[in-house]
C-alpha cells in the first residue's frame, strides 16, 4: 500500500497568519503529536509571503488522510480558521517517489 502525503497551502487574511497558527496549535497540534498516523508533519511559514502557511503531512503506510479530517478537533479547527482565511486551503495529494528517509517507501519504477 502506498504512503499518503499532502501539501496544503493556507492563505490567511492580511495580518492573520499568527491567529491561524494559534487555532492550529489549539485544535490540531495536540492530536497530531499524539497520533502515530502522521509520521512527518511540517507546519511552515512561507518566507516570501507573510500571509501564507505551507504544510507538509506524511501519513504512515496505509493511513487514510480523510479519517483525520473527521471528528470534533478538526471541526473546531475549521470553525476557528475559516473567518481568518482569504479562501479555503489548497490541498495537493502526492505519492512519495523517493525520499532520504528509511521509513518512506520507494515507488516501483515502470
Amino acid at each position: 500500500m502506498s504512503q499518503n502525503t499532502l501539501f496544503i497551502t493556507h492563505k490567511a487574511l492580511p495580518g492573520k497568519r499568527d491567529e491561524v497558527r494559534r487555532a492550529w496549535e489549539t485544535h490540531l497540534a495536540p492530536s497530531i503529536q499524539a497520533r502515530q498516523v502522521h509520521d512527518a508533519y511540517f507546519y511552515c511559514y512561507d518566507d516570501s509571503d507573510p500571509d501564507t502557511i505551507r504544510v507538509f503531512q506524511r501519513y504512515a503506510v496505509g493511513a487514510d488522510p480523510q479519517a483525520f479530517m473527521q471528528g470534533p478537533a478538526y471541526d473546531a479547527y475549521v470553525a476557528a480558521v475559516t473567518p481568518l482565511l482569504a479562501h479555503p486551503p489548497v490541498i495537493h495529494a502526492a505519492t512519495v517517489a523517493w525520499a532520504k528517509d528509511s521509513s518512506a517507501p520507494i515507488a516501483e519504477t515502470a
